[in-house]
This record gives C-alpha cells, structure tokens and sequence, in this order.
C-alpha cells in the first residue's frame, strides 16, 4: 500500500505577512507538521475535522475505489450490520458490511474463515479509523465450495428431500435399468461387467450426459427429468446415477440444485454412486440408496444369479423335507386309524347299542300302550263332564239362530212387497226413483208381489216442497200401491219407492 502524503519535507512553508514573497520555504528546526507549535505565530492550527477530511481525501487519491483483499475473519460481530476485522499474519483492518451487502453472502460467516471480501476504503471520522467498507465477500478456494455444499445441504434437510420416509425401495428383480453417465466413463464399465457376471437377463440403457462440467449439472437434470417422464412406459425398473472418482470440482455437477430437485421429483428409484467411498454429493443423499462405488452399485440393484441358484435349491430342499415329513406324518394317522376296531371290527362295535335299542324298544312298547290307554280314559271323563254345559250352550245357540232367522225373513223382499209396496221400473229397465226422471209417453212397470202392472204416464212433476231424489206422487196410483217413507240405492229391493204410476193395460 503506498504511504501517506504526510512527509514534512513536501509541504509548503505558510506566506509570510507581507505575501512578498510565494516561494516555499524549508520549515523552521522543531516545526510542527502542518502550522504546529513550530511555526510562525500568525499560523492558525487545523481542526480534526479538517485532519480527517484531508486524510480522506489522501486515501481517496492513494488508493483505488474498489480492492480485494484476502483474510481471515476475526471478531465477527452480526447484529443489523456486520462487523468484523480482517487480518493475517502481520496486519488487520476493521471492515464493516452493511445489512444490503451482507444479504448476498450465499454462505455461513464466522471467525477464522478465509475469504475474499471486495469492496472500498474509507476514513471513519467518528471514531478516527480506516475501515474498509466490504461489497461482496466469497471464500477462499475449496474452502467456498465447501461452504456452498453446506447451505445446499442445510436448505434441502429442511424441505424434506432427504427424509428417509421418501426414499422408495428397489426393486428385488429388475428387468430393465436405466445408467445416467458419460459413454467414455470408467464407471459405466464397470457397471456394465458386474451387471453381465451377476444377471445376465438385466438389460441396461444408457443416458449419455457429461458428468463433468457447467453443462453437466443441466444435461444430468433433463436425463432425470426424461427418465421420470418416460420411463414407465418403457419399462424401466430402476436408475442408476454414477461416475467416477475425482476432485471437488469435478464432482459438482452432481451437488447443483437443479440435479437434486430432478432426483427427487423422479418417480423411480435412484441408486447413485459418485466418486469414491470418500466422496459425498447431494445427488447421493437426495438418491434413494448411496453406494460407495458404481460397481457396488450394480451389485445392490442387481442380484446374483450364483446367489439366487442357491437361494432356490435351498427352499427346494427344504421344500422337499416338509413334503416328505408331512407325508410320513399322514402315513403314520393312516396306519392308526386304519388299527382302530371302527376300521377293523365295526360290527363289534355297533352290537352293543343295537342290543341296547332293542331293550329300549320292548321297555317303550307296553309304556306307550298304557299312557295311551290312560289319556284315552281322562278324555272320555272330561267329555262327560263338558257333555251337559255343551249341549245347553248349543241349544241357545240355536234358538238365537231361529230367531235371527225369522227376523231376517221378516224384513225380506218379498214380505216387503207383500205388505202393499211395489217399485218402478222406467223405459230403459232402470229403477225410478224420482218424478223427474219420466216423460209422458214413457212406458213403465211397477213391480208387485204377485206380479207386475204396466203403465204409460200421463203427466210427471216433481213436488214442489221436495228434493229431487226424493219420491213425488204426482201420477195416479194403481190399487193395492204404497210408496216406502224410505229407498235405498239398490234396484230389486223394497227400499226403492215406484215414481209413477199408470193404469193397466
């Protein structure tokens, strides 16, 4: 850093009083810098405000308005502002970032990190300090890397994209795997033979992407993108991410935000394997299953067909040994059943209690005999008890029924008619019930009980003082012929009342 313009041998000598002369003079032995107690006692003495502007002003020409500046944070102090001071081995400046400035650090800041911080220098007046003013700040190195992978890693924790509860199985026989790398890739190899030496029927697609690279991380994230897409209908069962060994900067294709968002969008599951056993990426904790390497990859998604011959010829066997144990068992229940007397003897066995039925049978005979011999003889005691009160119930009964009987011949039709009533029937054969209903010159017929009598009609009108569904007797009547008080709806009967009547033929 270039010094300071403060060397007393290059600042001018104050005017004298007179301003004869303006040359510069060499200031006086003990002088004061800048008009101190040295100088003449006309020299008035500067303020520190004045001192202050004239050091900002020397900084402003001494040094350029941007530096960068490499360090170490100490005493970092995070309140609305940052403040901190940046140092190594032989110096340190206090710096400060404002709140603006400090939102744009895309990484965790704390004591003893290296960074790079850009920004200007400038004198505080208020304390009397040279403070650098910081714009932008970064780290140093693999330092930033590794600061950029731990906020990735922080921001995806908390939005679940390494939750366990997410991740999906794999599956336990694939038909058909899908291979995310670079076609001159060492890892692809190895996937490939260790897929042939284990399972043979598993066929493999390649999804040629750089894995190295700034278009790495988007052609990676649209093989996901295609394979989620896609890769149902064309059978795919699993995916396998993966490339080779290398430094943090080659693998970073695979810690960029956009591989983890298409890793966890897929609805396949993602084995990945990237790098060594060392090497940690995002695209592996986001990944369904991590693997060391691509060949353990393959090995954990694909089975071993030696493995698998004896996992069959072990459950066979066993297989075979429970066939063969539940078949002696059922030999050894046949042989019982069929030593059993029921299988050998039966007769043996059914003599007794057909003897005992027998005994039953000639020990029920004589009892049914006699308990029916008994009910016979209570029957015929209480028929003979019930006898009397019988006979005179029915004999009311029918004297009621006699009664009932004449009341109902009493009442009858043809008695009816018998005491003088008759009915009329008008032209059509329907029953006359009113005056009304007849014209003169309608031809009727009043019903008797020993005949009929036909009748023309002369005249019809019905009374004046009556409804007309009631009888009127407007027409002569012929002898021996009475009109009920009552009719009823019912021709035939002696309820319906003659409305006319005529003389005979």
């Amino acid at each position: 850093m270039p010094r300071l313009p403060f060397n007393p041998d290059r600042v001018p000598a104050p005017k004298s009083k007179s301003g004869a002369s303006g040359k510069p003079t060499t200031a006086p032995p003990g002088g004061g810098l800048f008009g101190g107690a040295g100088g003449d006692k006309g020299d008035r003495p500067m303020t520190v405000a004045q001192l202050a502007a004239l050091i900002r002003d020397a900084l402003a020409k001494a040094v350029p308005g941007k530096v960068r500046v490499v360090g170490e944070i100490s005493n970092f102090s995070q309140r609305a502002h940052w403040f901190f001071s940046l140092k190594d081995e032989a110096a340190a400046i206090r710096c400060v970032c404002f709140a603006s400035s400090a939102r744009k650090v895309a990484f965790p800041v704390e004591d003893g990190m290296q960074v790079v911080i850009t920004g200007r220098l400038d004198f505080y007046d208020a304390q009397g300090n040279v403070q650098l003013y910081v714009d932008s700040m970064e780290p140093v190195g693999q330092g930033a890397l590794e600061m950029r992978f731990r906020a990735l890693c922080e921001e995806l924790r908390k939005l679940g994209y390494f939750d366990p509860d997410r991740k999906k199985p794999l599956p336990a026989m694939p038909r058909r795997v899908a291979v995310v790398t670079s076609r001159s890739a060492a890892a692809l190899q190895d996937v490939i033979n260790t897929a042939r030496r284990r399972w043979a029927g598993c066929e493999l697609l390649l999804f040629d992407v750089r894995v190295q690279g700034e278009a790495a991380a988007g052609e990676i994230a649209r093989a996901i993108d295609a394979l989620s897409r896609d890769g149902p209908s064309l059978g795919i069962d699993a995916v396998i991410l993966t490339r080779g060994g290398g430094s943090i900067e080659d693998l970073w294709a695979f810690n960029e935000r956009v591989v983890a968002d298409a890793l966890f969008r897929c609805p396949l599951p993602v084995i990945a394997a990237i790098g060594h056993e060392t090497d940690i990426t995002v695209a592996e904790l986001v990944a369904d299953v991590r693997a060391s390497t691509p060949t353990q990859a393959a090995m954990t998604l694909i089975p071993d067909r030696g493995t698998m011959d004896q996992q069959v010829n072990q459950l066979a066997h066993r297989l075979a040994l429970v066939l063969r144990r539940q078949a002696e068992l059922s030999r050894h229940r046949l042989d019982a059943a069929a030593k059993h007397p029921l299988f050998r003897r039966p007769g043996d066995i059914l003599l007794p209690h057909v003897e005992q039925l027998n005994d039953l049978s000639r020990r029920l005979t004589p009892l049914l005999g006699r308990r029916m011999q008994e009910a016979d003889r209570r029957l015929k005691g209480v028929g003979q008890r019930l006898a009397p009160s019988l006979s005179r119930r029915l004999s009311s009964d029918v004297a009621k029924a006699a009664a009932l009987a004449r009341q109902l011949e009493a009442v009858g039709p043809i008695n009816v008619l018998r005491r003088g009533y008759s009915y009329t029937l008008g032209p059509d054969g329907r029953l006359v019930r009113s005056a009304a209903t007849v014209n003169p010159g309608d031809a009727i017929t009043s019903i008797l009980a020993d005949g009929r009598v036909n009748s023309t009609v002369n005249d019809s009108a019905a009374a004046p003082n009556m409804p007309p569904n009631k009888p009127s007797r407007t027409l002569p009547a012929t002898p021996a012929h009475r009109h009920p008080r009552k009719s009823t709806d019912q021709p035939g009967l002696f309820g319906g009342p003659s409305s006319a009547e005529g003389d005979a033929p």
